[in-house]
């Protein structure tokens, strides 16, 4: 195979998706929520220019300011496949990631993890390459069902895969506030997933990792672009 992150075809990236899902890690909790250093990722297109922009910021989750940050840019590598994302935004995300001299102990995806069509979304593809815990917060959903949860911050609701299997959960982060869509990448519980995800949304829906990311992805995309 050419490369488990750059496929050369459709078939090879269902190929390598497939042997990639067997090295799921769903066992272990996962870092605690509110300690070390926790990263935000995000990317950004221009597909005028056939360019793509990655974010990697990390925070410090007990305060949530920004320890360091690092973008990358390249040409986009892949075709638009539904369910092969990941494969478009891998590669310069993982070299955004490599800039940073920091370690995070969490990488948060704007995307999802298990809760995918193949169950195998962006955060479950990062955490496997890179043996980093990873979880996917997406602010939309996607290929599942679920029952709108409670009005109040916390309040939470499966998200169901059509076989009725538990894929992630619709967490409401502030209150009367439209959820956000959790599931697991890899190396962490959903339950611990959730908790980050609340640690990281005090004041916002979306997490302070997701929100510092898609600034500077899409700033780097604009200075790219010219």
């Amino acid at each position: 195979m050419t490369s488990e992150n750059t496929p050369a075809d459709e078939a090879e990236a269902r190929a390598i998706q497939d042997e990639l899902r067997h090295r799921l890690v769903l066992t272990e909790p996962g870092p605690p929520p509110g300690r070390g250093l926790v990263a935000g990722v995000d990317v950004a297109y221009d597909d005028a220019r056939d360019l793509v922009a990655a974010a990697a910021v990390v925070l410090d989750a007990a305060t949530l300011e920004v320890v360091e940050q690092a973008t990358a840019v390249g040409r986009v590598s892949f075709p638009y496949v539904p369910g092969l994302l990941a494969f478009r935004e891998l590669p310069t995300v993982l070299a955004a990631l490599d800039s940073l001299t920091a370690t995070p102990g969490l990488v948060v995806c704007d995307g999802y993890g298990l809760a995918h069509p193949r169950g195998f979304g962006l955060a479950s593809h990062l955490g496997v390459v890179t043996g980093i815990p990873a979880i996917g917060v997406a602010k939309n959903p996607f290929t599942f069902t679920y029952e709108e949860p409670g009005a109040r911050r916390g309040d939470a609701s499966p998200l169901l895969a059509a076989d009725g299997t538990e894929v992630g959960r619709a967490l409401r982060t502030q209150d009367r506030v439209k959820p956000v869509y959790v599931s697991v990448g890899s190396r962490v519980s959903l339950d611990n997933a959730c908790a980050h995800t609340l640690a990281l949304s005090p004041r916002f829906r979306i997490p302070e990792t997701t929100r510092h990311a898609d600034s500077l992805c899409r700033r780097a995309l604009r200075e790219a672009a010219g």
